[in-house]
């Protein structure tokens, strides 16, 4: 394991001990499949893309080779959404995730009501199919988690760009909209670090993401 962390500090890893650890466990026991594993990790590519999954909130996503990684910073975000459809009042919620990724962001919020009892409805989208059908295995494996005192969850997810593709009737019953909508410009992306740049490939505008 000292090996490992040091050959992932010396690549800069920031959290090498931690990373270290998330492959060891990936690798479950098998040294080939380690060694794969921490080469392709000093090579530049996401620990995320590599073990499949993303942690948010407390829950592991699924993350497929080229979508977009949820940032630890996003729980903030998390937060403050789940706090304020949880203030709106008692009844169905009714939330919306534009360029949802793997659908962790939504998720996360939905993941919080659904704790205290509250039934959601989410609405994720994404322009990406590949984010897409992450978001849709996701957001399905939040539902099938259900339980006692655990609210009902009812997910549709669309590929498309921003609000596109969602229903007309989602408009004006929404409760909570979250986004981390792309904020690098495409002709930007080149000037990326390698591993930031590998999640940033989908086809954008020339200027950062305009909503309104």
């Amino acid at each position: 394991m000292d090996e490992l962390v040091a050959r992932l500090r010396a690549a800069g890893c920031v959290f090498a001990e931690d990373e270290a650890r998330i492959i060891t466990e990936a690798a479950d026991g098998d040294a080939a499949r380690l060694e794969e594993l921490a080469a392709a990790r000093v090579g530049g590519l996401p620990l995320e893309h590599l073990v499949g999954w993303a942690e948010l909130d407390g829950r592991r996503w699924l993350v497929a080779p080229g979508v977009f990684v949820p940032r630890q910073r996003s729980e903030l975000l998390v937060r403050e959404a789940a706090a304020r459809a949880a203030d709106a009042g008692s009844g169905p919620v009714l939330l919306v995730d534009l360029c949802c990724g793997c659908g962790a962001l939504g998720g996360a919020v939905a993941a919080r009501l659904l704790a205290t009892g509250r039934d959601v409805e989410i609405h994720a989208a994404d322009v990406d199919p590949a984010a897409v059908t992450c978001a849709h295995e996701n957001l399905k494996a939040l539902s099938d988690d259900g339980g006692p005192g655990i609210g009902a969850l009812t997910a549709h997810t669309y590929a498309g760009d921003l609000a596109a593709p969602l229903r007309a009737e989602v408009w004006g019953r929404v409760g909570v909209l979250v986004a981390n909508a792309p904020y690098v410009p495409t002709t930007a992306i080149s000037l990326m670090p390698p591993e930031a740049e590998s999640t940033s490939r989908t086809p954008r505008s020339t200027a950062a993401t305009t909503v309104w």
